[in-house]
């Protein structure tokens, strides 16, 4: 399958890639999580899309535990039906360790997005006829306190050989999905969903990310977004 292609070259270049502090980890779940994470590619990922969801990175409560986008693992497991065995990263933070579907702590961004999913569309199935999820970056780094790091405070030194990667990643997946819209969760991703496509491909918008640590998401996230997507052309 050309998705899983995709990944697997994704994650042999940003393997090789090397980072300073103050990350002082990385976790890298195409490789130890690549058995759900295929899954997901094989079941979801097949025709073309209509809408793509373009997340940043792994969260250490979601992808990161079970390699998919956004993965809180009651959505991954209960409502996606997917599960399969997560290795661990090579190089382990104590205080983030990867227990894969056995994790009891939920990802706050991943419940809101996926439990919005099964409000509206109720079935995977439905939703996934329309839409896919993805994230830009498949990394996740750990500072030595275990605080998550996200891409965009990188070193440009670091960010560069990293979003070269990425990009290349995300055209391919765009070409072979041939959606109309590629909507960012969040600023950042529609900033670099502009960048690798341009003006003449897919309409590029955004909507709000889900994170708890957004003071407006933790207010009617589901009907805000609602409104971003329709303003944005997607009738739902």
């Amino acid at each position: 399958m050309e998705l899983v292609d995709i990944s697997r070259r994704l994650s042999r270049r940003v393997g090789r890639l090397e980072f300073g502090p103050p990350v002082a980890f990385v976790y890298n779940p195409l490789d130890y999580a690549r058995e759900p994470h295929e899954e997901y590619l094989r079941r979801y990922g097949t025709g073309r899309k209509q809408i793509i969801l373009l997340g940043m990175n792994p969260g250490p409560f979601g992808m990161a535990q079970t390699g998919v986008p956004f993965g809180e693992v009651c959505a991954v497991r209960d409502w996606m039906g997917i599960g399969g065995k997560v290795q661990r990263p090579r190089k382990e933070h104590d205080k983030r360790p990867v227990l894969g579907f056995d994790c009891a702590r939920s990802e706050v961004s991943g419940a809101r997005l996926w439990g919005w999913a099964r409000t509206h569309f109720d079935t995977p199935e439905r939703f996934f006829e329309r839409f896919f999820v993805v994230n830009y970056c498949p990394l996740a780094f750990l500072e030595e306190s275990g605080r998550n790091r996200t891409p965009d405070k990188l070193p440009a030194a670091e960010r560069e050989p990293l979003h070269a990667a990425c990009d290349e990643a995300l055209a391919q997946v765009v070409a072979l999905l041939g959606p109309e819209h590629v909507v960012g969760v969040g600023a950042f991703d529609q900033k670099r969903a502009r960048l690798v496509l341009g003006d003449g491909g897919p309409h590029i918008s955004s909507i709000l990310h889900p994170s708890p640590a957004n003071p407006r998401a933790n207010k009617g996230w589901a009907e805000a977004i609602e409104t971003q997507l329709r303003d944005g052309g997607i009738e739902l």
